[in-house]
């Protein structure tokens, strides 16, 4: 175990947030330094070895421990899955001054969290959620030195607490495509389709939930179906995260577009968050091996001219199904105007 666990929480980053016990009301303190925080590419039970040492906390005690002067500007990485933000979040880190961070557990968890809130089961008061957000925020802004910010990559079903998550001092990047490049892109691999079967039925009740109304029922809906509900309550999440965050905080950016010029979308990546990067810099991170590689594994080969093989051969195969799917969208487009505003957006990217 880890010693002292809420000494100097407010400026130790090394001493990270993995897991909430919302029902004994602790956190979990994971020991993980610099190299195992900016390398991992999931910060959930892949980034812990049986050698790392951690330690529950009560959360009076991290609250206690990261007072409301401590750090709070880290920035923010939301998106609708499988739309490149492991790339991005990767490129961005390479960068002079930044320590990426992606997907934390902790913050799946307070997402799910968030979701129980309007129920009589939900284990916390629920008028305490914005502190122990807020908590969550400062503990992921601190950095190991001064001039780095950290820049979170969240999951995406995270994008419904993203203005919960976003501070004040924040900028934030929403990472999309249009519905038939994420059609192409989940059709493309089984473990996507595997996880479109498995993740339907609770997206089903979000976007039931934001619209206000329950239309679909999850045996009714085929394949393309769960592709088209899958892009609209992503895309709507963040719609409505938007709407809640100081205007000019976000930057949308469509991912497809990236790829066709990456190293000027780079920059201008680096122009939102502020950053230090300049054109050279940014040229020379689109050439180097982040760019070839697999950014969720790196381990394995992946480009863009990959990518875009991928998708062409998911057209090919699952032409039908994409064409149901985009139907589907539009049908629902006429009688819920959150969608119809989503498919103009993604439109005009």
């Amino acid at each position: 175990m880890m010693p002292s666990p809420a000494r100097r929480l407010a400026v130790d980053p090394a001493r990270f947030p993995h897991m909430i016990d919302a029902v004994r009301d602790r956190l979990l303190l994971m020991e993980l330094d610099e190299r195992r925080l900016s390398e991992a590419s999931f910060l959930d039970q892949r980034a812990i070895t049986p050698e790392t040492r951690g330690a529950w906390i009560d959360w009076a005690e991290a609250e206690a421990g990261c007072a409301p002067g401590a750090r709070d500007d880290a920035h923010w990485i939301f998106h609708i899955g499988h739309v490149g933000s492991s790339l991005i979040s990767r490129l961005l880190g390479a960068a002079p001054g930044v320590l990426g961070l992606r997907e934390p557990m902790v913050l799946r968890a307070l997402a799910e969290l968030a979701g129980l809130l309007d129920r009589p089961e939900c284990p916390i008061d629920p008028a305490s959620f914005p502190a122990r957000a807020a908590l969550l925020r400062r503990l992921l802004a601190r950095t190991f030195r001064p001039e780095q910010r950290a820049i979170v990559k969240a999951s995406s079903f995270v994008s419904e607490i993203a203005p919960a998550l976003a501070s004040n001092q924040a900028r934030v990047l929403f990472l999309h495509v249009r519905p038939e490049s994420y059609m192409r892109t989940i059709l493309a691999g089984d473990g996507s389709r595997q996880e479109l079967a498995l993740v339907s039925g609770a997206r089903l009740a979000r976007l039931h939930r934001r619209l206000g109304d329950a239309p679909w029922r999850l045996w009714r809906m085929d394949e393309a179906a769960k592709l088209a509900l899958g892009w609209a309550t992503e895309m709507t999440a963040l719609d409505a995260a938007e709407a809640a965050m100081p205007e000019g905080a976000v930057l949308r950016l469509d991912f497809d577009r990236f790829l066709d010029a990456p190293a000027e979308g780079l920059l201008a990546l680096a122009r939102h968050f502020g950053l230090a990067l300049d054109e050279p810099q940014a040229r020379a991170l689109v050439a180097s091996p982040i760019m070839q590689r697999y950014s969720k594994a790196p381990e394995h080969a992946y480009s863009p001219d990959l990518r875009r093989r991928l998708l062409d051969q998911a057209q090919a195969e699952h032409g039908p199904a994409i064409t149901r799917g985009l139907a589907w969208l539009e049908e629902a487009a006429k009688d819920h105007p959150a969608i119809g505003c989503a498919l103009d957006r993604a439109a005009r990217s």
